[in-house]
């Protein structure tokens, strides 16, 4: 099979039948957009310049928000410039491109919510070992581990596209440049890649999230001997925004990337995916801000900072 490839732009429909709403559609999402990366920008620069921040549970929590605005990033500035653009096209190389980054930071993504759910784990189930086993150096090497396993995982599979034959048609029904309808368009066969494909769905999405599951077992399991009300509240308080994160991320995730016939229902699969690259995004930062009652009192400890050196605000 040669590099050569007959087609080498495609189309990308987006949201096109959406004809008298794509100026409006740009404008709501660029708004989020713009709050996604000033949410999870207040996260990173908060938990780097606040020392009561420099644990575990807040270095995996930068990490996650970091990952979590590049993410967003692959896919909506482009989505954006095709509301507005009557030339929706991508070269393949482009294509290709945007989705190893999208998918190499989904997996990297998931690996580090696992990661957290064993912070959690240990901090809850096994507390006096809990600054032995998280000390900084092997955070650091989890964190690490993490990007790049989710960045190598998806080498293969792309190489592999990049060998593929498209012969036309040239439209994928996306606003991005998802791996199924990408495959549809081949004239090679695909059957590997796509096995390839699912088994990395498989390996990332359902066997993190049994990892979670069965971490949150055992923490259950471990709260539920805590003698005091008081004791049990405050310790699955600490894995409520994490809990609400993981439930975000993985339900649209498993509905799209891990079912047979996926390729199938690409209008649905829009909207869903939508809602894993735009809104889960948004709403991360906020999940953890307004649910973590140390990372609220450092907010309102630097907007007292804040408002005190403004002359205007103490008069």
């Amino acid at each position: 099979m040669s590099n050569y490839s007959v087609v080498r732009e495609f189309v990308l429909l987006g949201f096109s039948h959406l004809h008298e709403f794509q100026v409006l559609l740009f404008a709501f999402i660029l708004l989020i957009h713009m709050l996604t990366v000033l949410g999870n920008l207040a996260v990173i620069t908060l938990t780097c310049l606040d020392s009561r921040l420099h644990s575990p549970m807040y270095f995996f929590l930068c990490n996650f928000s970091l990952v979590e605005m590049l993410v967003t990033s692959t896919v909506v500035p482009r989505m954006l410039a095709d509301l507005l653009s009557p030339h929706k096209t991508m070269s393949l190389a482009e294509c290709l491109t945007q989705s190893f980054f999208y998918f190499s930071l989904g997996s990297t993504n998931f690996l580090i919510l696992t990661v957290m759910a064993f912070d959690r784990y240990v901090a809850i189930c096994h507390p006096l070992r809990y600054p032995a086993i998280m000390s900084g150096p092997v955070c650091v090497r989890l964190v690490v581990a993490c990007w790049v396993v989710g960045f190598l995982s998806i080498v293969s599979p792309t190489v592999q596209k990049t060998r593929l034959w498209f012969c036309g048609p040239r439209v994928i029904d996306h606003y991005f440049c998802d791996s199924a309808p990408l495959l549809e368009l081949s004239c090679s066969d695909t059957r590997h890649i796509k096995r390839m494909d699912f088994f990395l769905s498989l390996l990332f999405v359902l066997a993190t999230m049994l990892l979670i599951v069965v971490s949150y077992i055992l923490i259950v399991a471990a709260v539920l001997h805590i003698p005091s009300s008081s004791g049990r509240q405050k310790a699955f308080s600490t894995c409520a925004s994490h809990l609400t994160v993981v439930a975000l991320g993985y339900g649209s995730t498993v509905f799209i990337y891990v079912r047979p016939g996926k390729g199938h229902s690409t209008h649905f699969n829009k909207v869903v995916a939508l809602v894993t690259a735009v809104v889960t995004p948004f709403l991360n930062p906020f999940i953890f801000t307004f649910r973590n009652e140390k990372v609220k009192e450092v907010i309102e400890d630097v907007t007292r900072r804040i408002l005190l050196r403004d002359p205007a605000a103490r008069r």
